[in-house]
C-alpha cells in the first residue's frame, strides 16, 4: 500500500483576474477550490492513474473540515489526524492579460510533539501496513528540522521504502537518516552535494556524491525544461522533457512523484519509472491553477519520451 504524508496540507484556492493592479479592486472569476499540500497532490495524481493510496495528514479548523470534505467528494482514501491549529489556505491568481500565475502561501499552524507522535501512531496504525511511504511538502512554523529524519527511522521500522521531496535543512536531516529516493532540483543537488552551484554537465557527478554516501540508493534530479537524470548504484538515465503549452507549475513535482512511485510499485524499471513520471509532471503544467494532470495526457506524452529512447 502507498501511503502519503502532508505535514503541512492546505485548502488551494485558484482565480482569475484581467490584470493585477496596485490599490485597485480586482474583479476576479469564481474560485475553485482544491485539497492541497505535498503528500496530498500525490494521492490526487495516484487516483488519476487508478492506483489506490492512503492520504495521511493533520487537519485543524473549518478549513481542516474543507480539506476532508474535498477529498471525499474525490473519493481519495485518508485519514485526519485532528489538531489544534488551524489548516492554512493558499491562493493563486491567473492575471488574465499576460498568462502571468502569482502563488500565495500562507503558513499553517504549529504542530505541537503529541501531535507529530499521534500522525507517527496513525501510519503505524495502518491496514495493511504502507510498503511505500512518500512525505512531499513544507514543515509547518516551529517543527523540528529533522521530522523527515524520524519518519525516515519510522519507516524503516514498519518495513516501509521511504520517499522524499522537500527542500533546506529538513532534505538534508531526512539524507543522513537514509531514504530510498530523494528527487531534488538543482539547487537542491548543491546543497546537497555541498556545493554553491551545479552546471547541467556537473549534475552526475553531484549526484553521484549524494548517492556514495550510501543513505540513498535512487536519485532523480529533476532539470525543468531539460527533463530529469535518474542515478542509481547501477546507471545513469537521462530522460528529455517534451515540450509543451505551459499554463501552471502548481503540483508538477508532486505529480512527477506520483507517476514514478505508479510503476516502481508495479514493479517496473527504474528508467520506465522515470519517463512516467515525467510525463506526469508535464502534463500538470498543461493544466490551469492546481488541477494537476489527466491520465490520457500522461500516457501520451509518456508514449513519446518513450519513443525519443528507442
Amino acid at each position: 500500500m502507498i501511503v502519503t504524508l502532508t505535514f503541512n496540507p492546505a485548502v488551494d484556492k485558484t482565480t482569475t483576474a484581467d490584470r493585477l493592479i496596485p490599490e485597485k479592486k480586482l474583479r476576479c472569476s469564481p474560485p475553485t477550490l482544491e485539497a492541497g499540500g505535498g503528500g496530498i497532490n500525490i494521492s490526487k495524481a495516484l487516483h488519476e492513474l487508478g492506483a489506490e493510496s492512503t492520504a495521511l495528514f493533520p487537519a485543524g479548523g473549518p478549513n481542516g473540515q474543507v480539506l476532508e470534505r474535498l477529498l471525499r467528494d474525490r473519493g481519495i482514501r485518508h485519514v485526519a489526524v485532528p489538531v489544534s491549529g488551524d489548516t492554512r489556505e493558499s491562493f493563486t491568481v491567473n492575471e488574465a492579460a499576460t498568462n502571468g500565475q502569482y502563488r500565495f502561501i500562507l503558513p499553517g499552524g504549529a504542530l505541537s510533539e503529541a501531535e507529530i507522535e499521534a500522525l507517527f501512531a496513525a501510519l503505524a496504525a495502518l491496514a495493511p501496513q504502507p510498503t511505500w511511504v512518500i512525505a512531499s511538502g513544507s514543515l509547518p512554523p516551529g517543527a523540528p528540522e529533522d521530522l523527515f529524519g524520524r519518519l525516515s527511522a519510522h519507516c524503516r521500522r514498519l518495513g516501509a521504502r521511504f520517499i522524499v521531496d522537500t527542500s533546506g535543512a529538513p532534505l538534508q536531516r531526512a539524507l543522513e537518516e537514509g531514504v530510498f529516493l530523494l528527487k531534488p532540483n538543482l539547487s537542491e543537488l548543491s546543497a546537497l552535494a555541498g556545493r554553491e552551484y551545479v552546471e547541467l554537465q556537473d549534475v552526475e557527478a553531484a549526484a553521484r556524491e549524494v548517492i556514495g554516501s550510501g543513505r540513498c540508493p535512487v536519485l532523480i534530479v529533476s532539470m525543468g525544461p531539460a527533463g530529469a537524470l535518474a542515478i542509481s548504484k547501477e546507471a545513469t538515465y537521462r530522460v528529455p522533457a517534451p515540450v509543451v503549452r505551459k499554463q501552471s507549475t502548481v503540483g508538477a513535482g508532486d505529480s512527477m512523484i506520483a507517476g514514478i512511485t505508479y510503476m516502481l510499485q508495479r514493479g517496473e524499471p527504474l528508467l520506465t519509472a522515470v519517463r512516467f513520471g515525467v510525463a506526469c509532471g508535464t502534463a500538470a503544467t498543461m493544466n490551469p491553477g492546481s488541477q494537476l494532470f489527466k491520465k490520457d495526457d500522461a500516457w501520451r506524452l509518456y508514449e513519446w519520451i518513450a519513443a525519443q529512447g528507442s
